[in-house]
């Protein structure tokens, strides 16, 4: 039933894209959204500090007159995902933040293992440097606090939800990045008798523009150890059970022909980013649009937490 519900909405959705017009003025700072010659200068800086992003255009006939036609949509492939979301709830390394938050908490799939690093790293700092690492956890629990807070439900009428941010890395440099090209193969033991062999699926990602939400979108689509395509039942093995078939739904590429693609919805991405955009503000600094797709990958991991497409930068809010 739900599946039928987002078919409609889908195919409303894609009739509003069309009669929308494109939006011209920058409200990026206002709202949250992107213009899309701010989309492409996002766009640009990915690529520039993340070579493993490219930009493609996709069919022919599927071209957007308001991008470059070079320039229609972010793609990255053979990405890894070495375990099933599933396996997530029975591994020590994860953590519950903010349970009390009446939703059950969101979930740190990233931690640090602070039991075996305190000690030593603590002995060796100077005050100064304990003062800053002080601050610096007061901001992200502050942070942590405030997307706690964030009305990340469905909307009355079903509308898909939004993740929660779960992988914000602090960083010297203020609002500003460090590429990172090198993926770390950090295997987790693999679930099968032989222990020695790890099933590892990939998945190609892309990064359109939502003409309707005026926002990035994702889509993913996942391959097998022997580079059969996942079913769809097999990539909702890959997408956190509070998104399965909510905010991840199975649509129409925009620009690719074939069959639907999982999709994060993006119907309250504008809000998320106009929450980052506040932070950052208060804080002194200013977030340039040029950020925005860096961040955007950072709160979708929520979503797909098995996914480790995520090298890009780090970033200090």
């Amino acid at each position: 039933m739900q599946n039928v519900i987002n078919t409609v909405k889908g195919t409303a959705l894609g009739v509003a894209e069309y009669l929308t017009p494109v939006l011209k003025d920058s409200k990026f700072k206002e709202t949250g959204v992107l213009t899309p010659e701010e989309f492409v200068k996002a766009g640009d800086h990915l690529v520039h500090h993340c070579p493993t992003w490219q930009w493609a255009t996709g069919d022919e006939s599927k071209i957007k007159p308001y991008l470059p036609k070079n320039k229609q949509f972010l793609l990255t492939r053979n990405v890894p995902c070495y375990k099933r979301c599933k396996q997530l709830e029975y591994t020590e390394q994860e953590k519950i933040v903010q349970p009390e938050d009446g939703e059950g908490g969101w979930v740190d799939t990233h931690p640090t293992n602070e039991d075996s690093t305190e000690g030593s790293a603590t002995a060796e700092m100077s005050s100064e440097e304990k003062s800053d690492m002080e601050e610096t956890d007061d901001m992200q629990n502050n942070l942590g606090n405030a997307i706690a807070d964030l009305n990340l439900a469905d909307d009355d009428d079903g509308e898909a939800a939004v993740m929660e941010d779960s992988d914000l890395e602090d960083e010297d440099d203020e609002a500003e990045v460090k590429p990172t090209f090198d993926r770390e193969k950090v295997k987790p033991k693999s679930s099968e008798p032989s222990g020695e062999i790890i099933q590892t699926r990939t998945y190609d990602l892309n990064i359109t523009y939502d003409k309707y939400y005026q926002t990035p979108r994702l889509w993913v689509s996942g391959h097998d150890e022997n580079r059969h395509p996942l079913s769809v039942d097999q990539m909702y093995e890959d997408v956190s059970q509070d998104h399965a078939k909510r905010t991840v739904t199975m649509e129409t590429h925009p620009h690719i022909p074939g069959p639907p693609m999982a999709s994060v919805h993006p119907c309250r991405h504008a809000e998320v980013m106009k929450f980052f955009i506040q932070t950052v503000t208060e804080g002194g600094r200013e977030l340039g649009v040029h950020m925005y797709l860096i961040i955007f990958l950072k709160f979708v991991q929520a979503v797909i937490p098995t996914i480790e497409y995520d090298y890009t930068q780090n970033f200090t809010m």
